[in-house]
Formats: structure tokens, sequence, C-alpha cells
């Protein structure tokens, strides 16, 4: 499969922190409810919110997110069209480390491959100055240091918002660097409750391992009997109806995006893995409406699972998404 490296690391996250400033600036105004009125809206007002920070380039900074991930950006690791940047630098960072964070921003544990991970909590990282977005390869590695709880070694992987001509959230390995900046770990054991490791380009940051690596895999079909608009791109910059997957048990978020009727998406071909039980869940915001629908299930061979949408509340899709943390 073609895939397409990002253009701008900040696409993306960029206007929906755009959509999560004008509404916290307009809710005085708005109705009781507050409410986000597309799928869009709504993954900027609820999903992680981006960190600003600004930092000196040309000294070395440490420090650490809300989420408690931490990062050290040593001296001169950035360039701006391949000349060296000095002086103040704003850092963009997102934290996503729980299920229900991966699920409220529209984004997922899939691999360039269309395999399910299991995800051990990914970050987002840019850096501009004045307004402009640096270079995504650094001059020098970063070092990345993830919480955890997990006792087992994971993956490193970098982010793509494009796969071959779908506007989706992927992972893969990270991208060799042409500064000179390398070193980059594929695996990470954890150290006194971190996954610490290294990268060398900005963007998408992610701790992932296959999940159910060594289970037949098969193609599952998830059909929206009353779908009340299209199925949603990453992080609902267009579309409404979101499908996922969600396994018991394993911090899994893996997203059908792949179209195989007006009303029903697929997995990739022979990619999910069989015996596995989860939940499929799905959720659709339209002209202020909300629409929540889920099924329990054991994955089998050519799985075609068919969902009934029905209409909710903001309050009561937050709480079924909440209580995914604990599946």
């Amino acid at each position: 499969m073609k895939t397409l490296r990002l253009k701008n690391t900040l696409s993306i996250f960029a206007v929906a922190l755009l959509i999560t400033a004008l509404f916290q600036a307009c809710k005085k105004d708005k109705s009781p409810r507050n409410s986000a009125n597309s799928a869009r809206e709504f993954t900027a007002l609820f999903g992680p919110k981006a960190q600003l920070l600004q930092i000196n380039a040309s000294v070395a900074n440490t420090f650490t997110l809300q989420g408690g991930t931490k990062i050290t950006i040593p001296a001169n690791a950035f360039k701006l069209n391949g000349v060296p940047v000095t002086g103040n630098v704003v850092i963009t960072a997102g934290e996503f480390l729980k299920r229900s964070q991966v699920i409220f921003s529209g984004t997922n544990t899939n691999h360039i491959s269309g395999a399910p991970l299991e995800s051990d909590g990914f970050v987002f990282l840019n850096a501009s100055v004045n307004g402009t977005n640096v270079d995504k390869q650094l001059a020098a590695n970063i070092q990345m240091a993830i919480p955890t709880t997990n006792t087992r070694v994971t993956q490193i992987w970098e982010g793509v918002e494009k796969v071959g001509d779908d506007n989706q959230l992927a992972w893969q390995e990270p991208q060799q660097n042409a500064n000179g900046a390398g070193g980059i770990k594929r695996e990470s054991a954890p150290v006194a409750g971190f996954y610490n490791f290294e990268m060398g380009n900005l963007g998408w940051i992610n701790c992932d391992v296959f999940y159910a690596y060594t289970n037949p895999k098969t193609t599952t079909k998830v059909t929206i009997a009353n779908n009340p608009g299209s199925f949603a791109t990453f992080m609902g910059y267009t579309g409404e109806t979101f499908v996922f997957f969600c396994a018991k048990g394993s911090n899994v978020v893996a997203q059908l995006y792949t179209y195989d009727s007006p009303n029903s998406v697929k997995s990739y071909t022979d990619m999910m893995p069989i015996g596995v039980e989860g939940k499929y869940i799905s959720f659709s915001i339209k002209d202020g409406k909300y629409y929540y629908a889920e099924q329990a299930t054991t994955i089998t061979a050519n799985q075609n699972i068919t969902l009934t949408l029905s209409e909710t509340t903001e309050a009561g899709i937050q709480q079924v998404i909440n209580a995914l943390n604990t599946y």
C-alpha cells in the first residue's frame, strides 16, 4: 500500500485547537447544552487539549506534560527550511494516554497495514517560530518518557495523517532522518514507570504493540442501518459517523473506515483477530444531534455486524466513552 508522509504536522490538530478556542470564547452566548454541532467540533471540544509552552531553542529543555509525559529537547535541535533555529520556539503537545482520549479525539490505534495495535500511549509534538512550523526532521534526537504501568516491552511508531487516499491516522515505523539524528529505539522496556526512547522527528509519536498477533485473521464489516450522515475522517475533519472496535481488557481502538457501501465500512482485508472479545461502537454528531450504538461480540470469520443508532445526548455519549477506559 502506498503511504503519504505528513506535509504539515500541525494540519488538523491546529484546526481542532482553533475550534476549541472559539467555543470557549462563545460559551456564555450558547444554550445551556453548550453542545458541539458536528463531529469535527465534538473532537475539538472533548479530545485532549493542546498544551502550549515556549522554550529557548538555543539551550537544552526538559519539561513534563500534564499527563506525565517527560520530554527533553537538546540545544539546537530545530531547523526551519534547513536553517538552524535559535531563540524562542513554541511547543504544541497533546497526550493520548487513555482509550477515551483516543475515541474523543477521533484518532485510533491502527497500524499502517490495518492491523489493530494495543496502545501504551501516544503524543503529538510540534514546534513553531512566529507561527511557522519548524522542519519535522530534527537536528538532534529528543528524549521521550511516556508513563506506563505495564511491564512488557513496547514498540515505537510514528503517525501519518493519510493512508493512501484516505484522510485517516495510522502508525508506521519511524522514518529515517536525513539530518543525522538517529539512534531511534524500535523497542522500549519500562524503567521506573516510563517507556524511555528517542525520536528524530516531530509529529505523532506512539508506544504500541500488535494486538492478538498470533490469532488467525479475518475481514469484518459494520453496517449502520440508519446512518444520519457520511463516515468520519481523521478527527472528524469531514463526515459525521465514527465506527470503532474496542477490545475487552486491552487498550485497542481499531477504527473501521474503509468504504464498503453508503452505510457500511469494513476492516482491512484479513487484519482483525478471530476469537477476541470486544465491542463495536458507533457514534455520530450531525446538526447538533447525537447518536450512539454498540454491540458486544467475539470476532468470527467474515463477521458482518449491523448497528442501529439511537438518538442520545452529549452527556450520554461522554458517559459511554469514558466507561470504555475500564472495559
